[in-house]
């Protein structure tokens, strides 16, 4: 991978989203990090510059600035002069700890309640994250052109109603919370489908790890947030144990507990007590994202009982689903209720399921049919999910249980 590309895939959202923020206007942001791509590919070569994210923020924006001075009808929008451009490196050290900041605070205007509900989170994963059109409908299980058209909507709802670029006081929190822990959730499920971490979006591992921990500092007093860090935190501790000697994704079943991390678990039940606290303390039953902390500190249990009590799994699934019915959610109950009641029941409710083209739903159905020895609906049903592009390790498991199939 070229020194361009590498900085691209780490950098990208955070450099689109510093520009975002210092010139109030989205789409000359990405018009600015594009022509300062375009403009590495030309003048880079083999020796890359000594912070190749400064130097893409620093032409990036005085381009910006050259373009708005050519704008007579932007006069208005104009930021003030800048200062004499130090050097790349100059710069490097003003922008260590300010991009990571605009980023937060540009997940927040995103999430703008001007903004339509369904446009909010999906707007954001494009500009700040940096994920493709094409990679946020297949997270939200819509079509591309109807994702695509919310998203053109909501630029235009942004600029029309002149949304402010700032972070609003924690007031103002609960009315964009839901669109930005969404956000976070889908950010943070592509580096998750990632064993490896060896694709595009691998740095959201750390990335989501922190945010959700900063917001949970911030917001002390929100049982879902505090919920959502419990969620990745346990989560990514079982990150060493996700890869087998030969490079491929081990299920969660399959793994090792010795391997997973017990500062990562520890925090990770410390938030979800808080969630549970704070619950309690309001009188009210816990939230969807609690719930799904549970689920995954019930599998964590694991490493202290020997055993996961799938039964209490499947109830957790039950209850999630009188709060917030989707076909992920429904697809992981299936998984749970075979491990409870058989491959068999398991099937009828994954059947029941309308997740077409959706790479876990693939897998899932085809592990189970392989449990019924349906060999030939399970080797199709394998060749969906390598369709549906998974990443290196995700697909060197898939394909061994393919093979596996086919020698049943």
């Amino acid at each position: 991978m070229s020194p361009l590309e590498t900085t691209f895939r780490e950098a990208g959202g955070r450099v689109t989203s510093a520009l975002a923020a210092a010139f109030r206007d989205l789409d000359l942001a990405e018009e600015a990090f594009a022509e300062a791509c375009a403009r590495a590919v030309e003048r880079w070569g083999p020796a890359p510059p000594a912070d190749p994210a400064a130097w893409l923020y620093a032409v990036a924006r005085r381009w910006a600035v050259d373009r708005l001075r050519r704008r007579a009808t932007a006069a208005a929008h104009r930021p003030e002069a800048p200062e004499p451009e130090p050097t790349p490196e100059e710069h490097a050290m003003r922008l260590d700890e300010p991009i990571p900041d605009e980023r937060l605070r540009l997940i927040f205007v995103c999430c703008h309640p001007a903004v339509a509900a369904e446009a909010r989170a999906p707007l954001t994963l494009k500009t700040v994250c940096g994920l493709s059109t094409s990679e946020i409908a297949r997270a939200f299980l819509v079509s591309e052109p109807t994702l695509a058209q919310r998203l053109v909507r909501a630029k235009r709802k942004i600029t029309e109603a002149g949304v402010p670029f700032e972070t609003p006081g924690p007031e103002r929190w609960p009315e964009r919370m839901e669109a930005v822990l969404s956000t976070l959730e889908v950010a943070y499920a592509q580096a998750h489908a990632d064993a490896a971490l060896a694709g595009p979006h691998a740095e959201f591992a750390a990335e989501m790890l922190r945010l959700s921990a900063l917001l949970a500092r911030l917001a002390p007093g929100d049982a879902e947030v505090q919920a959502l860090a419990s969620t990745f935190h346990l989560t990514e501790s079982r990150r060493a144990a996700r890869l087998d000697a030969d490079g491929a994704m081990a299920p969660l079943t399959a793994q090792d507990v010795r391997d997973w991390d017990a500062d990562l678990l520890a925090r990770g039940r410390a938030w979800l007590a808080t969630s549970a606290a704070l619950s309690r303390q309001a009188a009210t039953p816990p939230g969807p994202r609690a719930l799904q902390a549970a689920v995954h500190a019930a599998h964590a249990s694991r490493r202290e009982s020997g055993t996961t009590p799938w039964r209490d799994i499947l109830a957790l699934y039950d209850a999630l689903l009188s709060q917030r019915d989707d076909a992920v959610l429904r697809t992981n109950r299936a998984v749970a209720l075979a491990e409870v009641e058989g491959a068999a029941t398991g099937l009828a409710a994954l059947d029941a399921v309308a997740a077409t083209g959706w790479l876990p739903f693939h897998a899932a159905r085809a592990d189970l049919l392989a449990r019924l020895d349906r060999r030939i609906e399970a080797v199709a049903e394998y060749d969906l999910a390598l369709a549906a592009g998974p990443q290196v390790a995700e697909e060197r498991f898939l394909r061994r249980r393919r093979a596996a199939s086919v020698g049943r």
